[in-house]
């Protein structure tokens, strides 16, 4: 009907009622379209024991193809560039093989979540898919509903730690590792020893499945140090606590962390009471270590005693100490300071 006082023709009752149609057409849609943006901020959210589940089931699966290119000794080795005290940064086929398969993964059961790895690689393969397996230790452990923004949601991975050591068959050190950090802060961490079957799996402030040694020593420590990427370190543990410190050389960034702690394996195992870098290093080595750490009531910081943040950019300039089971802030004091133009 028209407005009292309008006569229409019936062509102008043909286009009033189109126009009302439109707007109520309109109405419903604006309703029905913040109806699902709200719906999709909802969706927009992660449960960090799916994400825990699925960072142990990417370090694994990585592991495998790790362990499988060095049985076939089909390495392919090339260099990708030199670090800073002047050693090779090496590329296997076993990095490239196990990053296809853990980047993938994480990819693409969430795609939303912004994912880093050392190596780069164009390969997309939309069938690697999660089991959505939660591994029996988990489930017991920790509860599921952590649920959070995925945009607060930061993952490092490490498709094969220590490749110089995995070239010259020194297997024990090699390791993958996945960390989430949440917020820029290691939250979730796993690393995972291929050759040793080992995976080592920890959820800040709510369980793991490793645990701290029973006791520490810090008069004088054993500092665990990088063999390959030692730079001036020697002398800057014996500066610190001491000429008679005893240090062990070892590589990989992940098999250090480990030492720190109690893994209830081989003799073959070394054990520090501190982990010492004075040297550059990127963050996917050492995020799932930091979580561990923590996990522990450790702490990993820069030399300096600051917090690494994981939610930009990959590079950790400020060395780093980790350690657990004693006094932190002590340990700092000990610590020269560093010319960080020659590190």
């Amino acid at each position: 009907m028209a407005p009292m006082g309008i006569r229409l023709s019936p062509l102008g009752v043909a286009v009033f009622c189109l126009l009302g149609v439109g707007v109520i057409y309109h109405l419903y849609a604006g309703v029905f379209s913040s109806r699902l943006a709200a719906f999709s901020r909802q969706r927009r959210k992660v449960d960090l024991r799916d994400l825990l589940a699925l960072s142990v089931e990417a370090a694994v699966l990585g592991g495998k193809e790790v362990k499988k290119v060095r049985e076939e000794n089909d390495l392919k080795e090339r260099s990708k560039g030199k670090t800073k005290e002047g050693a090779n940064e090496l590329l296997t086929m076993g990095d490239l093989q196990s990053h296809r398969k853990m980047y993938n993964l994480m990819r693409n059961t969430f795609p939303e979540v912004t994912v880093n790895s050392e190596e780069r690689d164009d390969v997309v393969d939309k069938t690697i898919t999660w089991s959505r397996n939660i591994p029996t230790d988990i489930a017991k452990k920790i509860q599921g509903g952590k649920d959070v923004p995925v945009e607060s949601v930061t993952v490092w991975i490490d498709p094969l730690d220590a490749t110089q050591e995995y070239t010259e068959n020194l297997l024990k050190y090699v390791t993958t590792m996945v960390c989430v950090a949440l917020e820029g802060k290691p939250v979730l961490g796993v690393i995972h020893q291929p050759f040793t079957g080992l995976t080592a799996w920890a959820f800040v402030s709510q369980g793991a499945n490793v645990q701290p040694r029973s006791s520490y020593s810090l008069t004088p420590p054993k500092v665990i140090v990088s063999r390959s990427h030692s730079g001036d370190v020697k002398a800057f543990v014996h500066n610190a606590f001491g000429n008679s410190t005893p240090i062990v050389e070892a590589g990989g960034a992940g098999y250090k962390v480990l030492s720190l702690l109690d893994m209830h394996t081989s003799e073959n195992m070394d054990q520090a009471d501190v982990y010492v870098h004075i040297t550059h290093i990127k963050k996917w080595d050492i995020c799932a270590g930091q979580a561990l750490i923590n996990a522990m009531g450790g702490h990993l910081t820069t030399l300096k005693g600051e917090n690494i943040n994981y939610s930009d950019t990959p590079l950790n300039t400020g060395g780093l100490v980790a350690s657990v089971g004693v006094d932190h802030k002590a340990l700092l004091e000990k610590l020269p300071k560093l010319d960080s133009e020659k590190h």
